[in-house]
């Protein structure tokens, strides 16, 4: 994935019980997120986030980049 498109979006998992709380990561405007291009730590956040939907986070959403 080209990084210039990684920069342009991001899958959003919002908390369901925190307003404001929650997770982003680099995508491409499918939602695809580089798992390569991640550090370990944000790697097993995008994990954890997946296993949680439904339970503590929203079915996540691409939205445009913020200021990450």
């Amino acid at each position: 994935m080209p990084n210039h498109t990684s920069t342009q979006y991001e899958l959003r998992f919002q908390s369901l019980f925190n307003t404001g709380r929650g997770f982003a990561f680099p995508c491409d405007p499918h939602g695809r997120v580089d798992l390569d291009q991640l550090s370990e730590r944000a790697r097993n956040n995008y994990f954890y986030a997946r296993a949680v939907v439904g339970r503590e986070l929203a079915v996540p959403a691409v939205q445009p980049g913020g200021s990450r």
